[in-house]
């Protein structure tokens, strides 16, 4: 479980941004703040600062409303000389809506590369559709795209969307098989299983063969429900392109603060999601992406648990991570991670030298 954390938290932070250490670093703060608070064995306080509500660690909803909600607001707001509010008037309807056949051409690759990413990312604990859409986004950077990304690109939508609704799929790996919970959706269905009576795990499909088939073949009929939902929906949405952007802002300024408030009922939460709004906001300006900081503040306490938990076993050894095969490709994995911006940040310079000599 520790080989397979840190492999999940580096892989994210690896593929995030354009910069693999900047993405890294992102993680360390995240690990950082996720230690705040009581210490998970034995119970002793850890950098509160004499805060009693620091003693419980930061909250999480209020962190992620403003590291991502909240600061996205203060970017607007920061761009406003810049920007024009202009609302979106194109009457559109839905047989206007559907791709046509060059965008359709356009998106495949798109998808199905991005299916198998968001796949992968479902799989790793915690990782969640948030951090697969993500990580979409930023492996399309990588590659051509007939309009810049950024600009309502096709390619930048579907890489998005094709790996969010694939991480949908790839959580029901480690959730069925494992018993781990790949999201905080899939938290709330090992609650459910438990509730019935079933455990989820490699035995599940031996004892209740007819749930877990049937759960995996309830994503394809979903899939034709969301899309019908979906095409169903464009017209309201297309409404909501036309509200103005001076009258959306409020709108989300007042929903950050309520659901802020409503997780720890004081003025707590709305502190810590101005806060966490500030700092996301100074992270994104510098290029630091926050998905990496989200996922190592929620995937840290099981890390340190386990990781504790096996040096207690090994009397301190760090041997135990190399012991059984499985471990072993997850740490060769995790230190393949690690070493590569460092290795392909050298060869770049061996490379660049030559050339510096030629031109002087």
């Amino acid at each position: 479980m520790t080989a397979l954390i840190l492999v999940a938290m580096t892989s994210v932070a690896w593929l995030m941004g354009e910069n693999p250490v900047k993405g890294i670093i992102s993680t360390l703060l995240g690990i950082l703040l996720a230690s705040i608070g009581m210490d998970i064995l034995t119970g002793a306080p850890r950098y509160h600062f004499g805060n009693m509500y620091l003693l419980g660690g930061i909250p999480f909803i209020p962190f992620v409303i403003g590291s991502v909600g909240f600061a996205e607001i203060i970017k607007i707001m920061a761009k406003r000389n810049s920007m024009t509010d202009q609302s979106v008037k194109a009457n559109l309807t839905i047989r206007g809506s559907f791709l046509s056949r060059d965008e359709f051409r356009r998106m495949l690759p798109v998808a199905i590369r991005s299916g198998f990413l968001g796949t992968f990312i479902g799989v790793l604990p915690g990782a969640g559709a948030t951090t697969g859409a993500f990580l979409g986004y930023a492996a399309q950077k990588g590659f051509k795209s007939k309009e810049p990304l950024g600009t309502g690109a096709v390619e930048g939508i579907a890489a998005c969307e094709s790996a969010n609704s694939a991480c949908a799929a790839g959580s029901f790996a480690p959730l069925l098989a494992l018993g781990i919970p790949g999201s905080g959706t899939g938290a709330v269905l090992l609650g459910g299983l438990i509730m019935w009576g079933l455990t989820p795990g490699p035995l599940l499909f031996t004892r209740s063969p007819e749930f877990a088939w049937g759960a995996i073949a309830s994503l394809y009929l979903a899939n034709i429900i969301t899309l019908v939902v979906a095409v169903a929906m464009i017209p309201i949405l297309i409404r909501i392109l036309s509200v103005p952007i001076k009258l959306i802002i409020p709108l989300v300024l007042v929903v950050c603060f309520a659901g802020s408030f409503a997780s720890t009922n004081s003025m707590y939460g709305p502190l810590v999601m101005v806060i966490a709004g500030v700092f996301g906001y100074i992270l994104s300006k510098y290029k630091y992406p926050i998905a990496p900081m989200l996922l190592a503040y929620v995937l840290a306490p099981m890390w340190e648990f386990n990781m504790r938990q096996s040096f207690i076993a090994s009397g301190g050894s760090a041997i135990i991570f190399f012991t059984r095969p499985i471990s072993l490709v997850l740490m060769i994995v995790f230190f393949v991670f690690i070493l590569f911006p460092i290795i392909k940040g050298i060869v770049t310079r061996i490379k660049s030298r030559p050339s510096e000599r030629g031109g002087v």
